[in-house]
């Protein structure tokens, strides 16, 4: 399995554990609603049916007020309070569920409510209308306000109202606990639940990325591992890694990168050691057959100097400047080809003293001036590679000056970690063009009959200066002069190209 999918799985299963618990706590938060709703739905049930008591025992009073007194502010109170009864019945109604036990004491008791409004009170006011008419009537009413009393019809209608409002208010209490309890049992379990599944998720998340890591580093360090050996020159190492996933492929990749690298390096080897002995073999074979033209001219020279024309003589001179040339060839060939072979002995180098001992080397030009700047480094490097350069540079410099007068300088600067030394002079320039091509080996800017030249300076600095992972720059302009600067440690802390 690919990593990316493997890590796109333990994401969404991790979201989804994630998912349900906020599914779950979503739902507590609407049953905790819902039961908020039904509490209170309860409440003016319960508030409701105290009302309709009071109310019917002030129906109650402002009956008997106004049997009694006669006055109208009694049978006031019964009226409003026989209304609102009515309301509060409807509201009830709406409130409680149909086919429930509930539902069956309501009927109840707005039965009893509409029983003694029709069976008692209703027909002691209408005796009680009457009885103002004549006292006959009024002895009549006080009987059949006596009947009615001495039947009970009233007491037993209050005493049904207030069990079956009892009966009404205990169940709605009964309702009120029961939900109590299951919303304390979901809440508990959803606690529960949501503590499990929220644990399950930070431990399978741990998990999964303890897992992950793992899986990633392990591989990782071993492909490191391998990288390291590459860099040190181990191109057989191999990785061992099965399946499919991206860093299987990278392993791949890697064995495919080494095995190839191994033939190539190891082709690159042979080839050099080919080059190199090529290079030996034609340096040493060519210098017998030139030291046999040489003597061969010499003689003629000895034998026959006055009897040959003075063409002849002439062209026998140019004979012996190309040995002299093709013998400098060869000696550039192998300097070039033993660049970076030599052992690299370190000394304490006073470049002071090392460019007392150039000077032995650069050609004479009266008009032309050598300045190096006081107190120059004191190094400890290898000296044959530094006095090649230095010589290499200033030899140049005063080879091809084009001016009667002028002036070389050599100098440095600090930069860093290493030295910065420049060889500067006020010579004819090279265009800019040119800055690449004089470090290729054998790649002159003058005709060689004009400048005796091998072209093989330049590219043994750059190859020295580049086995060490060093630099060489130019800055010149057609008759500006040039300056060649190129980098040096101060510690022998670099890393070699070998």
């Amino acid at each position: 399995m690919k990593i990316s999918h493997l890590i796109l799985l333990s994401f969404f299963f991790i979201l989804l554990l994630f998912s349900i618990t906020t599914y779950i706590n979503y739902r507590q938060s609407e049953l905790i609603n819902e039961n908020a709703e039904q509490f209170a739905r309860s409440t003016d049930v319960v508030r409701s049916g105290n009302r309709f008591q009071r109310n019917f025992l002030n129906m109650v009073s402002g009956l008997r007020g106004y049997l009694l007194t006669n006055e109208s502010y009694f049978i006031q109170t019964y009226d409003s309070a026989i209304v609102e009864n009515e309301h509060i019945l409807r509201d009830l109604r709406s409130w409680v569920a149909d086919n429930s036990e509930q539902k069956i004491l309501l009927d109840d008791i707005r039965q009893l409510n509409t029983y003694w409004v029709d069976e008692f009170a209703t027909p002691l006011l209408l005796a009680k209308r009457r009885s103002i008419d004549s006292d006959s009537s009024k002895v009549a009413f006080n009987k059949f306000y006596k009947q009615m009393l001495v039947s009970g019809l009233e007491k037993d209608v209050q005493q049904s109202l207030q069990l079956k409002f009892a009966e009404f208010t205990n169940f709605e209490y009964g309702f009120r606990e029961l939900h109590k309890e299951m919303v304390t049992r979901s809440i508990q379990s959803t606690k529960s639940i949501s503590f499990s599944l929220t644990a399950i998720s930070v431990i399978a998340g741990v998990l999964i990325a303890v897992f992950i890591a793992k899986y990633i580093s392990s591989r990782i360090v071993r492909m490191v591992k391998m990288a390291n050996a590459i860099a040190e020159g181990d191109y057989q190492v191999h990785t061992s890694d099965k399946g499919k996933s991206e860093l299987s492929q990278l392993a791949y990749a890697l064995n495919n990168m080494a095995q190839i690298l191994h033939t190539n390096i190891s082709l690159l080897k042979r080839q050099k050691d080919e080059l190199d002995q090529f290079a030996h073999i034609v340096s040493h074979d060519i210098k017998a057959p030139l030291r046999g033209i040489d003597n061969v001219v010499t003689w003629i020279e000895e034998d026959h100097s006055f009897d040959l024309p003075p063409k002849v003589n002439q062209y026998l001179d140019i004979i012996k400047g190309r040995i002299i040339r093709a013998e400098n060839l060869l000696k550039g060939i192998l300097m070039y080809a033993r660049v970076g072979k030599e052992a690299r002995d370190k000394e304490v180098v006073d470049v002071n003293d090392l460019l007392v001992e150039v000077q032995e080397y650069i050609p004479k030009r009266n008009g032309i001036k050598l300045n190096i700047q006081q107190n120059m480094p004191v190094l400890y490097t290898e000296r044959v590679p530094l006095l090649q350069i230095f010589t290499n540079l200033i030899v140049n410099a005063f080879k091809y000056h084009d001016k009667e007068s002028g002036f070389v300088k050599v100098y440095y600067k600090i930069k860093g970690d290493v030295y910065e030394f420049f060889v500067e002079d006020d010579g004819p320039g090279i265009d800019s063009n040119y800055h690449q091509k004089i470090f290729v080996i054998f790649q002159t800017l003058h005709e060689r009959d004009t400048i005796e030249s091998t072209g093989v300076g330049l590219a043994i600095i750059k190859k020295i200066l580049e086995d060490r992972n060093l630099e060489i720059k130019i800055h010149s302009e057609p008759g500006e002069g040039s300056a060649f600067s190129f980098t040096w440690p101060k510690n022998e802390y670099y890393a070699t190209s070998n």
